[in-house]
């Protein structure tokens, strides 16, 4: 049961960051409404013309990998500076978003400690 659990939130998680992703590139959901302070954040992302679409390409890579079963700890891994972001951005300057932020850290992290095992065996 367990189990079954972890795969479903694994892969929720994984649509999740490939959903927003590719929002990224296609606009295809409208943006939240979020701080002043967060807006001029994003506004400052936007123009400098690479930092949105690197974090997209990453979102929708590590989502990709997530999925699998093979390779979801290298996915969860690669996520992971950016669910931290997403979570410092809400506690700092969109805490409306708090929540939502916490969960996706969770889960990351969740995921990660369940593929421990993987990453002990470079410490061998």
């Amino acid at each position: 049961m367990k189990n079954k659990i972890f795969i479903s939130v694994r892969i929720l998680f994984a649509l999740m960051m490939i959903n927003s992703g590719l929002n990224k590139f296609f606009n295809f959901m409208p943006i939240p409404e979020m701080s002043a302070a967060a807006g001029d954040l994003m506004e400052a992302f936007s123009s400098s013309g690479y930092i949105i679409p690197l974090v997209a390409i990453v979102e929708v890579l590590a989502g990709a990998l997530i999925i699998t079963k093979k390779f979801n700890a290298l996915g969860a891994a690669l996520i992971m500076p950016v669910t931290i972001n997403i979570f410092l951005i809400h506690i700092v300057l969109n805490p409306a978003g708090f929540v939502m932020g916490l969960v996706l850290l969770l889960i990351n992290l969740w995921i990660l400690i369940e593929n421990k095992d993987k990453f002990n065996a470079f410490y061998e």
